[in-house]
């Protein structure tokens, strides 16, 4: 069994990577190329719209989750993407070039439904006591892939272009494809009954055997357009109870978060900073904390709770952004950049860890796609939000005040967070892991 669990990380981890690759290059490193530009911060916050697909996979999340088997749906989405990198290796286009974006979007697209899948086989793989542990590895890995996008393929681009930034991107995604070609996942009911918790459910039916190709007849073969009900499938299990609540909750933690870390590597730049240079902040140091904190994160979060987890990695963060707060007012220089760098790495990973294992405690093993795809696209909402408010609020009011308003707010929020679970668990899932 140990090995089988240790394929099931490998699987995961992997996947979890390939999403961070693109979309660390289109988040880190395109505002950085865009500011060099002169672009405004209002108008780089208008890139949130092209991780439009993150925020709406719910959309499509019960047509993946319950039909077709994850092992073609991950081959193919894993393919395509590979496919993306090397056409964009053989085009030439400039910053400001329509298909450089329309580029953005596809990837977007074509991760954000990878990852309804790979949600999916995560929550249906672990039991409660695994998440925390588990979920360290997703935030790290998901971490590790954006770093090395938006850090790694950001000194690459530097030094050599495009053409061989686009075929490093290509060949790091068909690394991480690898594990997927020895997937095989045991049936999952499928019926709409009541499902009992993860606490009841034995191990061995939650958790996938990494041994030999999936059989496709594990899951629904039936037209994903077969009837009306599974067209609303994602509005039914949004109005499950608790799951608009813990959407509350969830906004309230995170957006704070956004607001600042948003204007991050724009506020980087300004301060006199060369992309070579951020791609080794954010690269190299980035990679090396935000695994520290995912470790650190799992380990938190598998030995104390929920509840303190959440509650002290969430304040840490707001704590971290102080840092910020002086950096922009103009102490310290660029050595409290790199602290800031280090400790927002350490901090921010945290409590991504400790949000997304209660997110997978609130999911239905046999909805397990769709519920914590919903969930996780609240995330993307309030990141998209964050990161408009954050442009805004940064072109009118400068970085010193905008950051001291977003750190108000995820202190508070984080707080507002624990205190309403205290009282009212919005789950059974949620009751039994939150002490």
């Amino acid at each position: 069994m140990r090995g089988d669990r240790a394929r099931t990380l490998v699987l995961l981890g992997g996947l979890y990577a390939a999403q961070g690759l693109p979309f660390g290059f289109f988040s880190l490193a395109l505002p950085v190329l865009l500011r060099e530009q002169g672009w405004t911060l209002t108008a780089i916050s208008f890139l949130q719209f092209l991780a439009l697909p993150w925020g709406i996979k719910f959309l499509w999340a019960p047509v993946v989750d319950r039909h077709g088997a994850r092992r073609t749906w991950l081959l193919s989405l894993q393919g395509a993407a590979i496919a993306m990198a090397l056409l964009l290796s053989e085009l030439h286009f400039s910053l400001d070039s329509v298909l450089l974006f329309v580029a953005v979007f596809l990837f977007n697209l074509i991760a954000a439904t990878q990852d309804v899948v790979t949600d999916g086989l995560a929550v249906r793989l672990l039991d409660a006591q695994e998440r925390g542990l588990a979920n360290g590895l997703q935030v790290g890995a998901y971490r590790l892939g954006m770093i090395l996008g938006g850090g790694l393929l950001l000194w690459v681009f530097a030094q050599m272009g495009w053409r061989v930034m686009f075929l490093g991107m290509a060949g790091m995604l068909a690394l991480t494809t690898l594990p997927v070609l020895w997937l095989r996942e045991p049936q999952v009911p499928r019926d709409e009954a009541p499902v009992p918790s993860t606490a009841e459910v034995p191990a061995t039916a939650t958790r996938a055997v990494l041994l030999s190709p999936e059989p496709a007849a594990e899951r629904s073969t039936a037209s994903p357009f077969s009837g009306w009900r599974l067209a609303i499938a994602w509005l039914h299990r949004a109005l499950t109870p608790g799951m608009l609540v813990l959407a509350g909750l969830i906004f309230c933690y995170r957006f704070g978060d956004q607001l600042v870390s948003s204007l991050l590597i724009p506020f980087i730049r300004d301060q006199g900073m060369d992309k070579e240079t951020i791609a080794v902040m954010k690269g190299t140091v980035g990679s090396a904390t935000s695994l520290l904190g995912a470790a650190v994160g799992g380990w938190l979060t598998f030995r104390a709770g929920r509840r303190q987890a959440l509650l002290w990695s969430g304040l840490l963060q707001a704590a971290g952004f102080g840092l910020y707060i002086a950096a922009a007012m103009g102490l310290g220089g660029f050595e409290l950049l790199w602290a800031a760098t280090v400790v927002e790495g350490v901090v921010g990973t945290m409590a991504s860890v400790a949000l997304f294992a209660l997110m997978m405690d609130a999911s239905d093993p046999a909805h397990a796609g769709t519920d914590y795809t919903l969930l996780a696209s609240v995330v993307v909402a309030v990141s998209s939000l964050g990161g408009l408010a954050g442009g805004f609020m940064g072109d009118r009011l400068g970085y010193t005040a905008t950051f001291c308003i977003g750190t108000a707010l995820a202190a508070a929020g984080c707080v507002f967070l624990v205190w309403w679970l205290d009282r009212h668990p919005t789950h059974t899932r949620v009751t039994q892991a939150w002490r």
